[in-house]
């Protein structure tokens, strides 16, 4: 199988086009790229890790860099470690939410933020002209750094909007499912930091993904089952990187991914407010919810719609000046700690909103009006020609069409968006409507039409 190599980083299959041969390439390209100092290193729990680890070190050092190793860390906590220290870059080891035989290379600036698009251009010219190594008595060094996940969890704990004392009165129940990932450890403290009572899953940090690690409703049984059986008050599952967060409600109820930041977003709008600032606008890619735009426009402000990549959606953030940001995978960006996605912030939020409302998640939800979501994909090669794909969307009704990310159709009826995948050889249909029958019956239209 071939790289993906996107704005997302550089991701395969361990052993079927991912090797160490092709990590070390990458790596020297970036540490070529760089201008000198260290370099922090963090990695998922993933069985492959301590070897892309080996190669990506010894490829820094070879590019005269020390190697920073925090050890096993989620990703917002390796963007935080490179954000708040004299490091010049940073590698994050983890395929995110793919497959336990995945791996991947996430590449940062200096600021903690991912590779533009245009650096990562300039980072595919070093590879490609096989960028070269500093001398013998140039190398790096490998230095292992402490205290990551403490100074992520102090900087959570700083933000004026999170009251702990309030959030410990409520005496809450939550259960934890890491999936065997990043999260087993920092997840659990975050929350015994707030005074909520954990039941954890798969919080052993082995590697060995419990379930399929993607944190769908289709992959939650065992969270429901146990949030249910426990009587716990909710529910948090983070993929393998806690870069995403999917909850399950009080009656084991798992609920669309895409309400994460439907609730977080909710919930801060009308807390700045209430602590006297007037809230920014906020920044979606193109498959978010809808919803989106319903809680916005509750509290007044703009929403802004990029091309599908958390990058993408950064560069938004930052431009526009947004109090907050996403993707409606569950990823929730606040740029005041930094600007990538982070379940962390997530839970701290949510566990707020509950809190000052003393309302139950399942009757935070019920707030809104109702919408489902419907997605599916299949091999990008049957990608149909933008003509015969615009004919097909068209063909739903009377609507926008919106091509800076395949192609985006909006009408009365609710949204399709048809896209290719940035980590998997795959085209993504993703539809939203009222219900799901409708979601469905939009997608099939497609299906049949292309």
């Amino acid at each position: 199988m071939s790289l993906r190599i996107s704005i997302s980083g550089i991701r395969g299959v361990v052993g079927d086009g991912l090797d160490a041969v092709t990590v070390a390439r990458w790596a020297t390209a970036f540490g070529s790229w760089l201008p000198p100092g260290p370099v922090v290193v963090g990695r998922d729990t993933r069985l492959s890790g301590p070897m892309v680890f080996d190669a990506v070190a010894a490829a820094l050092q070879s590019t005269g860099h020390d190697v920073w190793d925090i050890g096993l860390a989620t990703t917002p906590t390796t963007e935080v470690a490179v954000q708040e220290s004299e490091a010049v870059g940073g590698v994050i080891i983890t395929a995110s939410h793919n497959p336990a035989q995945w791996n991947a290379l996430k590449f940062l600036q200096g600021n903690g933020l991912f590779l533009t698009a245009d650096q990562n251009r300039e980072l595919r010219t070093a590879y490609d002209s096989g960028a070269g190594n500093v001398a013998y008595d140039k190398l790096g060094a490998v230095v292992r750094r402490e205290g990551a996940d403490r100074r992520h969890l102090d900087a959570i704990g700083a933000m004026p909007w999170l009251d702990p004392e309030a959030i410990g009165a409520r005496k809450l129940h939550a259960v934890v499912d890491a999936v065997e990932g990043a999260g087993g450890v920092i997840v659990p403290e975050l929350l015994a930091d707030l005074g909520v009572r954990c039941t954890p899953l798969g919080c052993g940090m082995s590697g060995r993904f419990s379930h399929d690690p993607e944190p769908t409703p289709a992959h939650l049984q065992e969270l429901r089952l146990t949030v249910k059986s426990r009587g716990a008050d909710l529910g948090f599952a983070v993929d393998p990187d806690v870069d995403r967060l999917a909850l399950v409600d009080e009656s084991g109820t798992a609920l669309s991914e895409e309400m994460t930041l439907v609730l977080c977003l909710d919930f801060l709008l009308g807390k700045t407010r209430a602590l006297g600032r007037e809230p920014g606008p906020v920044a979606v890619n193109l498959s978010t919810t809808g919803l989106i735009e319903t809680v916005a426009a509750r509290h007044g402000v703009r929403v802004f719609r990029t091309p599908v990549g958390e990058a993408n959606v950064v560069e938004a953030i930052l431009a526009e000046g947004c109090l907050l940001g996403g993707e409606g995978n569950g990823g929730v960006i606040y740029p005041e700690i930094h600007a990538g996605r982070d379940a962390l912030v997530g839970i701290a939020m949510i566990l707020q909103a509950l809190a000052d409302s003393g309302k139950t998640l399942a009757q935070l939800v019920a707030e809104l009006p109702p919408v489902a979501m419907v997605k599916t994909k299949f091999p990008a090669d049957d990608l149909p020609a933008g003509e015969a794909l615009r004919d097909a969307l068209l063909a739903l009704g009377p609507g926008e069409i919106d091509e800076r990310d395949g192609m985006k159709w909006t009408g009365d009826r609710g949204w399709v968006h048809v896209r290719p995948s940035n980590t998997e050889p795959v085209v993504r249909i993703i539809a939203e409507a009222q219900d799901e029958a409708a979601a469905a019956e939009l997608i099939k239209m497609v299906k049949a039409a292309v």
